[in-house]
């Protein structure tokens, strides 16, 4: 997100705020009433700035209680739980683990953690097999994609552009145009299309939300990030339910290596990073196969008689067929594009998946990787075909039945470059296949480099964006001893003492995901498996699957944080305050009854005992009793010189938008949501602006 000053007005900062100038002199504004206009900007841009700066300070009112010990009860799961004398008090130990191993608590959870003992708590939740999860498994069946193939998907949901093909199709045999009511249908099974990727945004929202596995939900969203791919790159979205549920979910606390291997055969990675299309360099021999089913050297590329194919030196286009080969090349997003080897995946695996951009790596590394990485695709679907350039490729997809391998991964021998390769050191025989992936992806798990990269990457999740050194090194070491047991690595992690150290406590700032989801269980909110609640996530700028880039969305505070989107959040906190949001009511929430008709003192010591922690600034405290927060009262007065713009959000069938689309579309997808909330007071005030708070907006 970011603030245009550039931009329309702000609307609508925060409704139900009274809003009295006498505390934006408090904060140091009083010279905002100069009469010059340059002037006058520059004033309002510093306040801003130095108020944002107070309001992401962490809470450091070190507590004078006696540092707590970890429980030594009966023996936990293998007894790894370090001994080391922590920081925090064992209340502060409680919500501290609640707050980094769910996304958020709901109602009765710290009591639950309490009579449980905190690292029996953190062991169950580091096997979430073990936990029973009937609630959300009921909730869940309720999808009618989630289960679906990749291939049954193609079936049910075909890509728009296929749609009308076949329509123009039937119109010429009829020897007629399309109709009104022809046209009609088209745009109602276009829409209909993006179904599928409803119910999966949806879904993640819901899982986080109600799952009693909640650190399973929190691994799964970690990596899904990591290995990050972008539902709006042409046809990723059709593969984007298994990899969430086939390569992402089960693997999430397994081994890294496992999951390395299922992200590189994942269809939904291999169309993304483009490996799906890369194939053997002309000249470059390869594995061809022979009548017998037998496969033998050949050279890439080279014409065969009777075939569609090209001559040697010519790469085939986007679409076409290769020698050897009964499918096409996927091509990415129906582009016409010259064929050979593409570097994109093998760049991404050892720079954002294993080793790091420091991992010791070369550019003549990265082609290596490539090149043994030819051949690793996708069998493309019926529907796929039918749209290809090349008219013999449409009349084979038409022959075609549909297949449950469609849309799967298979390994392509006829465009495997079968030279010798070296990579890292490594050195690959010629002749083989793909064994040749294999390898490389066994090397690069097993990298310390990799150990390194992957345990800081997990202690910047959990502890803070600046983890300590010696907690990295040992969090490395797990990964090397255990073969890269993430489980193993995650424990290490979170029950250290660094972990549970005054440093770390309150020292991340949540991500949109985080903020709408905590704040769903905060107010214990029904689930809700409208694309709504995921679309909130969008408009406050983290678009589920929405991340164009192969760098994912930050870990680290900073990029969250600035003028729009913090109040964009105060927002939507007094958005869920006044139920504006699916599923939220102050009527769910247990403390209402007993706090509804209590004095705004009263009030304010319950919602700070429940949805805060008991911990609070002086400031927030002061905001929470008089019910006007300076800054949103700073920016309403200044709304002509601000607006928030989302860098990508969502239509409102949950489809992508963003790429390409003008900036002040952007604009009004971000906003909408967050406008004509009714003037809040009492209780719903005082929640409304406990959600918007800086502690809340921490874990």
């Amino acid at each position: 997100m970011t603030v245009d000053s550039s931009s329309t007005r702000l609307n609508s900062i925060a409704p139900g705020v009274v809003y009295r100038d006498r505390h934006v002199r408090l904060f140091g504004s009083a010279h905002l009433r100069e009469h010059q206009p340059a002037a006058a900007m520059r004033g309002r841009l510093l306040t801003l700035t130095l108020f944002c700066t107070g309001v992401l300070a962490v809470y450091g009112a070190a507590s004078c209680a006696r540092p707590a010990v970890a429980s030594q009860g009966a023996a936990l799961d293998a007894g790894r739980v370090s001994s080391a004398p922590r920081e925090l008090t064992a209340d502060e130990q409680i919500a501290h683990a609640v707050s980094r191993l769910t996304f958020g608590a709901k109602p009765g959870d710290v009591a639950r953690v309490q009579a449980m003992g905190v690292d029996r708590w953190i062991d169950m939740q580091l096997h979430p097999e073990r936990i029973p999860d009937p609630a959300a498994d009921e909730f869940l069946s309720r999808y009618e994609t989630l289960a679906l193939s990749s291939a049954e998907l193609y079936k049910q949901f075909p890509p728009a552009a296929a749609i009308r093909a076949a329509a123009r199709r039937d119109s010429m045999q009829r020897s007629a145009g399309l109709t009104r009511a022809d046209t009609l249908q088209l745009l109602q099974q276009a829409r209909r299309s993006n179904q599928f990727v409803a119910d999966l945004t949806s879904s993640r929202v819901a899982r986080a939300v109600m799952s009693e596995r909640q650190l399973q939900e929190v691994m799964v969203d970690f990596w899904e990030n990591h290995f990050t791919v972008f539902a709006g790159k042409g046809q990723t979205r059709w593969y984007l339910t298994s990899y969430d549920r086939d390569v992402i979910r089960p693997n999430a606390l397994g081994h890294f290596r496992d999951l390395l291997g299922a992200v590189a055969k994942s269809p939904a990675m291999l169309f993304y990073l483009d490996n799906a299309q890369s194939v053997a360099d002309s000249g470059r021999r390869t594995l061809r196969p022979l009548r017998g089913g037998n496969r033998e050297p050949g050279t890439g590329n080279r014409a065969r008689r009777g075939r569609l194919s090209v001559r040697l030196g010519q790469q085939p286009a986007a679409g076409s067929s290769v020698p050897g080969s009964r499918f096409p090349v996927p091509a990415a997003g129906g582009a016409q594009r010259r064929r050979g080897l593409n570097e994109n995946y093998a760049r991404e695996l050892m720079e954002l998946h294993t080793l790091g951009v420091d991992g010791g790596y070369t550019q003549k590394d990265v082609i290596e990787v490539a090149r043994a990485l030819t051949g690793w695709s996708i069998r493309p679907p019926r529907q796929l075909l039918a749209l290809a350039n090349d008219q013999r490729i449409r009349r084979l997809g038409e022959r075609m039945q549909d297949s449950e391998d469609a849309g799967q991964f298979v390994f392509r021998p006829e465009v495997h470059d079968a030279e010798a390769k070296v990579v890292l050191g490594h050195k690959l025989a010629a002749g083989r296949g793909i064994e040749d992936g294999e390898d490389v992806l066994d090397i690069l798990a097993r990298s310390p480099a990799t150990a390194k990269f992957i345990a800081r990457k997990l202690a910047v999740r959990f502890v803070s964006d600046t983890p300590p050194q010696a907690l990295v090194d040992r969090a490395a070491a797990t990964f090397t001893r255990t073969g890269g047991d993430i489980r193993e690595v995650v424990r290490t992690i979170v029950t250290s003492p660094e972990f549970f150290s005054r440093a770390a406590f309150r020292s991340k700032v949540k991500s949109p995901f985080e903020v709408v989801v905590s704040t769903l269980r905060a107010l214990d909110a029904a689930p809700d498996a409208s694309p709504r609640t995921a679309q909130l996530v969008a408009r406050l700028g983290q678009p589920i699957f929405g991340h164009q880039a192969p760098n994912g969305w930050p870990e680290t505070s900073d990029p969250w944080m600035n003028t729009g989107a913090i109040l964009n959040r105060i927002n939507f906190g007094m958005a869920a305050a006044a139920s504006r949001i699916p599923g939220a009511s102050l009527d769910r929430w247990p403390e209402t009854a007993r706090l509804r008709n209590a004095s705004r003192t009263e009030q304010v010591t319950g919602v700070v005992t429940s949805l805060l922690g008991g911990q609070v600034s002086p400031q927030t405290r002061e905001i929470l009793t008089t019910g006007v927060h300076p800054l949103v009262a700073q920016a309403a007065a200044d709304s002509s010189a601000f607006a928030v713009v989302a860098d990508t959000a969502m239509s409102p069938d949950n489809s992508m938008a963003g790429a390409g689309e003008p900036p002040r579309r952007r604009q009004r997808g971000a906003q909408q949501g967050f406008t004509n909330i009714p003037e809040l007071t009492g209780l719903a005030q005082v929640v409304g602006l406990a959600l918007g708070s800086p502690e809340f907006q921490r874990r």
